[in-house]
């Protein structure tokens, strides 16, 4: 190779190497230093987004780094991308915190509302149907129209489902003229209010707020049994955040949130304030999965 040639050639790769680190070097920064969060869609989009963008300011300013909020569509969606590391923390149900924790090793509960270690599901029902409230698991919604929420739900189809399972003796299938899917608990309010369907299985969390902001007319649909206390929600985070983040970076994740104390923060969630969390704590929930066959989905 003659010498003008050969400085040409080098002068091009220089060339080259320079416009790409000036290509890659944002994008490369933006995968290091931005840390993604998400949680799982159980209401309505608008909503979630209201809910999160604030928490997403929030965690920028107290971590001191650039964190955005992603919404997903669906429960699974939301297991999928923390598995892939798309998303490093996020605001699991408690079926959900225990799949991506499964599917992610290292992985683990940071911190969960004050009332998640006791919460509950509502059995709810159409006026038409004549369901009463009471104590007892009310076995005459056998044979009417059930829908319950996602099916990735821990209020909204896990504990539900056990809790037919356990009462009926059969399955949700076998124990119902039509079995449906919402998608979201403030979904499944709509749909038994208009009659679609003659049962559902709601978090309690959102039916309460819904009736105390007057979106649910409680002439057609009402209150008519609460299952026992069980854990639910939680943050989880990646076992691999201290590598890209610095050690300690899990442990200052946590404590922002158990720092929480904005009541305008909290009532988008709503909880009156962050607990530590485990991973033994969703021990339950993860036996009550296989025991039912959900775990897996």
């Amino acid at each position: 190779m003659n010498t003008s040639i050969g400085a040409l050639f080098n002068r091009t790769v220089v060339s080259l190497a320079l416009v790409t680190s000036v290509i890659l070097a944002p994008v490369q920064a933006d995968d290091v230093k931005t840390l993604v969060f998400s949680a799982i869609p159980d209401q309505d989009e608008s909503s979630l987004k209201a809910r999160f963008g604030k928490v997403a300011d929030y965690l920028s300013e107290t971590l001191e780094i650039p964190v955005k909020y992603v919404p997903v569509k669906s429960y699974a969606a939301s297991v999928t991308g923390f598995r892939n590391n798309q998303l490093q923390l996020a605001w699991f149900g408690g079926l959900s915190g225990v799949q991506a924790r499964n599917l992610t090793p290292g992985s683990k509960a940071i911190a969960q509302g004050e009332e998640d270690p006791e919460f509950y599901t509502y059995f709810i029902a159409h006026h038409s149907t004549g369901l009463k409230p009471g104590e007892a698991f009310p076995k005459e919604i056998a044979g009417k129209r059930f829908t319950f929420g996602s099916k990735g739900s821990t209020s909204g189809r896990l504990m539900p489902e056990y809790h037919i399972r356990k009462n009926l003796g059969k399955s949700p299938e076998d124990s119902f003229s039509t079995v449906g899917f919402s998608g979201n608990h403030s979904r499944t309010v709509a749909l038994v209010e208009s009659g679609s369907y003659e049962v559902g299985a709601v978090n309690y969390k959102v039916w309460e707020k819904m009736v105390a902001e007057k979106k649910v007319d409680t002439d057609k649909v009402s209150l008519i049994w609460s299952t026992p206390g069980y854990p639910d929600y939680q943050w989880t985070i990646r076992g691999d955040v201290d590598a890209t983040w610095g050690e300690g970076f899990s442990d200052k994740v946590q404590q922002a949130l158990l720092d929480m104390k904005d009541p305008a923060l909290l009532e988008s969630f709503p909880r009156k304030r962050f607990i530590p969390a485990s991973n033994e704590d969703f021990i339950a929930i993860e036996e009550t999965a296989k025991a039912i066959g959900l775990l897996d989905e």
